[in-house]
């Protein structure tokens, strides 16, 4: 019985690492996540990938500059990132390129690297164009990319599932304000125009289908009109071509 017991023990602890290691497959040693997912122990920012259950197995987390030169190997954008105690990284493959994400801890830290990041670029342009963009924390990266248009379709799909909330007020605003109306009033103006357009045709479409369709019918009553004549019975004149022609002889 103590041998069986044993034998299970061993095999439910070998189930649970086989269960850790898949669930943090790409993940480079020693390094510690900050986010994990509660239920499934996968980390955070491994699922803000464009369809990540397809690039998991593949996928690279790492919060060093080391972890991404194993990756991509050395690139000149490295010597400007700056990993600070709470910065993560995770990179994968696609059709599209090699897609990068780094997640900063602070809207400050973000928009540092964001600022170094765009100067870098500005000063050194890589061949092929290296996509970048922010999002929220996030500094994106697509490297080794042919078609420009489906990288920056690629980084469009990057989730961010973060949410700012301000302790205060929010010095933000007015500018959202500013933006909520100036759109507001173009989607009014815009509708406007467009239900008057509609309503002009469908007034004309109508009209000439009305018009039509009376001068249809009384062509059809016209020509089944019997012989009139108000000439007390003398010759007249069928000038209005509304009275019945006089039948060959």
């Amino acid at each position: 019985m103590s041998f069986i017991r044993q034998f299970t023990s061993s095999l439910i602890l070998l189930l649970a690492l086989g269960s850790q290691l898949f669930a943090h497959a790409g993940t480079t040693p020693n390094t510690k996540i900050q986010e994990i997912d509660e239920f499934d122990g996968v980390p955070i920012l491994l699922k803000h990938l464009p369809r990540w259950e397809q690039v998991r197995e593949k996928a690279v987390f790492t919060t060093s500059v080391e972890g991404l030169v194993s990756f991509f190997g050395e690139q000149p954008i490295f010597q400007r990132m700056d990993f600070i105690p709470g910065t993560e990284a995770v990179a994968a493959q696609y059709d599209e390129g090699k897609l990068l994400i780094i997640e900063y801890s602070t809207p400050q830290a973000a928009t540092l690297a964001d600022e170094a990041f765009r100067s870098h670029l500005a000063e050194e342009p890589e061949t092929p164009p290296l996509m970048y963009r922010r999002i929220g924390n996030y500094s994106v990266f697509i490297f080794e990319s042919t078609e420009p248009e489906a990288a920056q379709k690629l980084i469009s799909e990057v989730s961010y599932g973060k949410t700012v909330q301000w302790l205060g007020e929010d010095p933000f605003l007015v500018q959202k304000f500013e933006r909520y109306f100036a759109l507001t009033a173009r989607d009014v103006v815009v509708s406007t125009i467009l239900w008057m357009f509609i309503g002009g045709i469908s007034a004309v479409s109508i009209g000439v289908l009305a018009g039509l369709m009376f001068f249809r019918v009384r062509e059809n009553k016209r020509k089944i009109r019997r012989r009139y004549s108000d000439a007390g019975g003398l010759t007249r004149l069928n000038l209005d071509d509304l009275s019945e022609p006089w039948p060959s002889d």
